[in-house]
């Protein structure tokens, strides 16, 4: 058994320093500025994804009033007149006729 537990310790051994170097190639010798680089990416990514979100709704907005207006009236405004000639204004005082 010792044998078995030299070989499985050679091959841990083994890829922890292909691990390592792989490491050092890729982010170089400064292991602080890879997680620096990883979460401005991420906050990058979700400003993204916030800025496409908003864009999502302003063009929802857009193009679903757009198609209530047209359908609410003829002549392709969402103003609509008052039902009777004897509404009221908005500040509470009745209209002058």
């Amino acid at each position: 058994m010792p044998a078995q537990d030299y070989d499985s310790q050679l091959l841990e051994s083994v890829s922890v320093r292909r691990r390592r170097l792989r490491d050092a190639v890729l982010f170089g010798g400064q292991r602080q500025r890879r997680t620096v680089d990883e979460r401005l990416g991420k906050v990058f990514a979700g400003v993204v994804i916030a800025a496409v979100l908003c864009a999502g709704c302003v063009g929802w907005s857009f193009v679903s009033h757009r198609v209530l207006g047209k359908a609410s009236s003829p002549y392709g405004t969402s103003t609509t007149a008052p039902s009777s000639p004897s509404a009221e204004t908005p500040t509470g005082a009745p209209s002058a006729r």
